[in-house]
C-alpha cells in the first residue's frame, strides 16, 4: 500500500493513494443526490429521536425509554385495536351467549364466530393438557374421537367444561372415582391380578383361561355397578368401556393392574368460574366440532 497520491493515467482522476497490487484506488466523490439524501436522513432522524419514542436508558433500578414529545405508544395502538376488534364482535358474542347450543349450530354466521373464538380458547385454557390438537395423551382424553367418559353431546360437553370433574366447585361437578381396591384393602394382590386379566379378556388381549374365569367372579362382585355386566361403561358415572381398543391411562397389563390397585383420580378443572358463558359455549360447540360430538 502506497500513501502517495496520484493522477490515474486512463482517467485522469486523483487517486486516494491506496494501492493493491498495482491497483490504485481513484478518488470519486460521492454522487450530490446520494450526499443530500444521507444529510436530509440525519436530519430526519434527529426529528425522529425527539418526537418518537427512540432511546434505552438506565434510570432508578430499571430499564426505561424515551417516550417522546407526541405521546405516540405502539402498545395503546395495539390496544386501541384489539379493544375495537372486540367491540366490533360483541353482538355476535351476545347473540351466541344468549342462543341455545342446537340453535348455534343451525345458525352458519354464528358457527363461525363460536368456533374460532373456541378454537382460540381451546388453545389459551385446555391445550396444555388436552394437546394443541386436542389429541390428549396418557391421563388426558384425546377429545377427536367418540369415546366419551361423561358423554358426547353438547349439554354433556358443557356441563362437563362448566364443572369440572372431580374438582370441588358446586353439586354439579362430576365426581365419581375409581377405587383403589388393593390400597383400601377391598381385594388382594392375585385378585387384582386377576381381574385385570379378565378386563384385558374383554378386549381379546388374553389368553390365560383360568385367570380370566377366576377374574369374571371377582368382576361381578365389584366392577359391574359402574362398568356393567358386559364391560362397556357408563357415561353417566364417568366409567369407561372396557372392550374397546381406548384407553385413557395404558391397556397393557402393567397399567390395567395399576389402575385397579391403586385407583385413577384425573381432575378437570371448573372452568364455569374462569370464563364467560358465552366462551364456554364457544369451547363446547369447538370441541364438539372435532368429529367426536354426538
Amino acid at each position: 500500500m502506497s500513501d502517495k497520491r496520484l493522477k490515474d493515467e486512463v482517467t485522469g482522476v486523483e487517486t486516494t493513494g491506496h494501492e493493491w497490487d498495482g491497483i490504485r484506488e481513484l478518488d470519486y466523490p460521492l454522487p450530490k443526490w446520494w450526499l443530500y439524501i444521507f444529510y436530509a436522513c440525519i436530519v430526519w432522524s434527529v426529528g425522529y429521536w425527539i418526537l418518537m419514542p427512540a432511546w434505552p436508558y438506565f434510570w432508578n433500578g430499571a430499564w426505561r425509554y424515551t417516550e417522546g414529545t407526541i405521546g405516540y405508544s405502539q402498545r395503546n395502538v395495539v390496544a386501541g385495536e384489539l379493544n375495537a376488534a372486540v367491540a366490533g364482535r360483541a353482538d355476535v358474542l351476545k347473540q351466541i351467549a344468549e342462543t341455545p347450543l342446537e340453535e348455534v349450530v343451525k345458525n352458519d354466521s354464528l358457527m363461525e364466530v363460536a368456533l374460532a373464538g373456541g378454537k382460540a380458547a381451546f388453545g389459551d385454557n385446555c391445550a396444555p393438557c388436552h394437546g394443541s390438537g386436542a389429541q390428549g395423551s396418557k391421563g388426558f382424553p384425546n377429545l377427536n374421537d367418540d369415546e366419551w367418559l361423561w358423554g358426547g353431546k353438547l349439554a354433556d360437553i358443557q356441563l362437563t367444561i362448566t364443572h369440572g370433574i372431580r374438582w370441588e366447585a358446586d353439586d354439579n361437578t362430576r365426581q365419581n372415582q375409581m377405587p383403589r381396591f388393593l390400597d383400601d384393602g377391598m381385594l388382594q394382590r392375585v385378585q387384582v391380578n386377576d381381574v385385570a386379566e379378565y378386563v384385558l379378556s374383554l378386549s381379546g388381549q388374553t389368553e390365560n383361561a383360568e385367570a380370566v374365569t377366576r377374574g369374571a367372579a371377582v368382576f361381578e362382585q365389584q366392577c359391574i355397578s359402574c362398568h356393567g355386566a358386559d364391560g362397556k361403561g357408563n357415561q353417566e358415572l364417568g366409567a369407561p368401556n372396557l372392550t374397546d381398543a381406548i384407553w385413557l391411562y395404558g391397556g397393557d397389563r402393567a397399567s390395567i393392574v395399576q389402575t385397579v390397585a391403586h385407583g385413577r383420580s384425573g381432575v378437570m378443572p371448573a372452568w364455569g368460574g374462569r370464563l364467560d358463558a358465552g366462551t364456554i359455549k364457544e369451547l363446547t360447540l369447538y370441541v364438539h366440532s372435532l368429529g367426536g360430538g354426538k
